[in-house]
């Protein structure tokens, strides 16, 4: 753990003497659940080497619900620092609350399958055995997220089984797909597996067969709004370098520029 400790403040002092970021700042993060585990052992390490405070708010990177990131933008909520799923960052781009050249891209996030810890476990190690899987199941989840988008609006299309999944799957919103698999309001979960494997109760089955999988990339950017951008640069670079690598792969996504300091 020390060893780790130090790995983690030399990489920090690195990517803050490049950012040139010296006074304490207070710095508001807005990050949905694909990369919040990783993000949540690593911040406070952040804190203690920069002596930054980091304030941080949570929600899902797209939709309706009030803890939506595009929604608390919407409605007037301060932010230096968004981190969330990378084709919606784009749309913020687009829609003048991102300043352009501060995105990076910073983990791949493979989709994963759950059930109810000590349940039996179904095959999905194929697109065939996934179907024979689902049609048997009384009741699945997906998130109301990018996981859920694709597997509400794409793959149940490609396994042919869309019309058999109106009645038996069912978004959740807000909610971790995994809690409602703990709890047995859904025998099978489909969530990002850095979301899933924080919450107890449950057994990932695996991710989804190759030839189903979409890898979502998450990335990080500075709120056009933000009043200390300096400090959310080096935030962002610290998650983006070489020193938060092994914390990232152990929450279950790859990091993409493991040797950055963006």
């Amino acid at each position: 753990m020390h060893k780790n400790f130090r790995k983690l403040a030399l990489g920090l002092a690195a990517v803050l003497w490049l950012a040139g970021t010296a006074s304490a700042a207070e710095i508001r993060v807005m990050i949905s659940g694909g990369l919040s585990a990783a993000y949540n052992a690593l911040v406070g390490e952040f804190e203690r080497t920069t002596g930054h405070k980091v304030l941080t708010a949570y929600g899902p990177s797209m939709g309706t619900t009030q803890n939506a990131i595009p929604v608390r933008l919407e409605r007037g909520e301060g932010a230096d620092v968004l981190i969330l799923v990378g084709y919606a960052l784009g749309e913020l781009i687009k829609q003048g609350k991102v300043v352009p050249d501060s995105r990076v891209d910073l983990v791949r996030s493979k989709i994963g399958v759950a059930v109810k810890a000590g349940a039996v476990k179904p095959d999905i190690s194929s697109a065939d055995a996934l179907k024979r899987t689902l049609l048997a199941a009384r009741s699945v989840a997906y998130s109301d997220s990018a996981s859920g988008v694709y597997v509400s609006t794409e793959m149940f299309q490609k396994l042919g089984i869309a019309d058999e999944m109106k009645d038996r799957a069912k978004k959740i919103p807000a909610t971790p797909v995994a809690e409602i698999v703990a709890r047995g309001e859904a025998e099978i979960g489909f969530q990002q597996i850095s979301e899933l494997k924080p919450v107890a109760g449950i057994d990932i089955l695996g991710p989804l067969p190759d030839e189903l999988q979409k890898v979502t990339v998450f990335s990080a950017g500075i709120a056009s709004v933000s009043k200390e951008p300096d400090a959310g640069r080096a935030l962002i670079g610290f998650l983006a370098s070489a020193a938060a690598r092994d914390v990232i792969v152990n929450s279950g996504l790859e990091p993409i520029n493991a040797g950055g300091t963006n």
